[in-house]
Parts: C-alpha cells; sequence; structure tokens
C-alpha cells in the first residue's frame, strides 16, 4: 500500500496554525458531508453521455449520407470515429474542470490560493 506524501506546512506556521487550519477542513468536511452515491452514478452518467451522443449523432449523419451520396468511402465510419473523438475531449473536459473545482475548494479549505 502506497502512502499519500504529507503536505508541508508553509514557512512561519506554527504547530497552533496546523492544528486550527485542519480542524477547520474537518468542521468543513462534516457539515458538507461525503458526496452521496447519487453524484457519482450521475456523474458517470453525465460521462457516458458527452460520449455517446457525439458518437451516435456522428454514426447517423454518416448513415444519412452514405444512402444519399454513395461513394467507395465510408462516411457511416468516418463520421463515427470523428463522433467518438469529439465525445472523448468533451469527456474530458467535464472531468479536468470537477478535478480543477475538488483542487480549488481543497486548496481554499487550506486557506491557500492559487
Amino acid at each position: 500500500m502506497t502512502q499519500k506524501p504529507k503536505r508541508m506546512p508553509p514557512a512561519g506556521e506554527s504547530l497552533a496554525e496546523q492544528v486550527g487550519s485542519k480542524a477547520t477542513r474537518k468542521l468543513k468536511a462534516r457539515r458538507r458531508g461525503s458526496p452521496a452515491v447519487w453524484f457519482g452514478l450521475g456523474m458517470m452518467g453525465l460521462i457516458g453521455w458527452s460520449v455517446a451522443l457525439p458518437t451516435l449523432l456522428g454514426a447517423a449523419l454518416g448513415l444519412w449520407l452514405d444512402q444519399r451520396y454513395p461513394a467507395g468511402r465510408s462516411w457511416t465510419l468516418a463520421l463515427l470515429m470523428a463522433g467518438l473523438t469529439i465525445g472523448c475531449l468533451n469527456a474530458w473536459h467535464w472531468v479536468s474542470r470537477e478535478d480543477q473545482a475538488m483542487h480549488d475548494e481543497q486548496g481554499d479549505d487550506d486557506g491557500e490560493h492559487r
């Protein structure tokens, strides 16, 4: 099992200030509570749909183009891959935004400003 490295106290912070900031952080965490299971499931659903919807739209548009304008190349496959790429970028955007929000919130709790 790996251990997380401990946060080094800022220079000049006394033991009383460290204990006070940790106590404040714990009280905020208790008031806020742990994220509900429904929040996690909702986030998984959001990320799933953010990938699935552009993929399905790309495939549908590709099928329509293949039926209307038959050619040697498959529009369905090309637009399916384009939709999948757009969906993955969209999911990456959501996850990075949530991660940044969590880090900002943790930094505010610690009294740090980024």
